[in-house]
């Protein structure tokens, strides 16, 4: 079967507070589901950061850091607790991010360093209808969506964006999700904004969703995740290989979305 597809997909800048679980002593997850609608007392919350410092070997040189470390979790579990309340589907709990506030987070882990721009001459989508939508939709529970990645502390959002719409397009084109690389993008996608020659896609410095799928056609394709696991770093050598590749792009187009 030929797995090249004319690919639609969005531009989308997520900032999102995701907080996954946290394990005690005895193998239970610690999650802030089981405490969401309580007012804590200091311990509980004593306990919970315990938990995480003793998880993710967090250690603080000062009494006076500790103590700030602890003051941002406790904020970050309100915040969890509340965005639990207003989505009881999603699942809120402990990262190794919990101790930074959200403006730490984004200094340090989303890794945009530059502006979003797109080619003048991008492919533009035709409007469609939306007539007769459902109301509710997932495609998590349809199959084509992987389950959550981590950049860490590479600033290559971008790459993932990139092959988490190419996965959904792979999947409604073969019916098979398949988690594709994003180290191969951090490697070997150095293209540039034909606008601006400068701006090319930097591994952990940066890039753009549009210009990782101008590489993609370029290069054939990408490989799985397991032929090319991500590491968060740039390696400084591209290590693709076009027998491996296992989703391919014909064409892509941009959405301009108003919502």
């Amino acid at each position: 079967m030929d797995h090249r597809f004319s690919l639609l997909f969005v531009f989308s800048l997520v900032i999102a507070t995701s907080f996954a679980s946290a394990a005690d002593p005895d193998g239970d997850d610690v999650i802030i589901r089981q405490v969401v609608g309580e007012d804590h007392q200091l311990n509980s919350d004593h306990h919970h950061f315990s938990l995480f410092k003793s998880k993710f070997g967090k250690s603080y040189a000062t009494k006076e850091e500790h103590d700030h470390r602890f003051s941002i979790f406790k904020s970050n579990l309100r915040r969890a607790r509340r965005h639990q309340q207003l989505d009881p589907t999603a699942v809120h709990g402990v990262t190794q991010f919990s101790d930074l506030s959200p403006a730490e987070f984004r200094q340090k882990h989303l890794g945009l360093r530059r502006r979003l721009k797109l080619p003048s001459d991008a492919n533009k989508a035709p409007i469609l209808p939306t007539n007769d939508l459902p109301t509710d939709f997932d495609w998590r529970d349809h199959g084509a969506v992987a389950p959550v990645k981590n950049q860490g502390s590479c600033g290559s959002c971008w790459s993932f964006s990139a092959t988490g719409a190419l996965e959904g397009a792979n999947f409604l084109a073969t019916r098979k999700l398949v988690s594709l690389s994003e180290q191969q993008l951090v490697d070997c996608d150095h293209e540039c904004d034909p606008e601006e020659a400068d701006s090319c896609d930097s591994g952990c410095n940066g890039g753009l969703m549009n210009s990782a799928f101008e590489y993609t056609l370029k290069a054939g394709g990408l490989m799985r995740e397991e032929d090319s696991p991500y590491t968060g770093t740039d390696r400084g050598t591209c290590k693709f290989d076009k027998t491996k590749i296992a989703a391919s792009v014909a064409n892509f187009s941009v959405m301009d979305t108003k919502i």
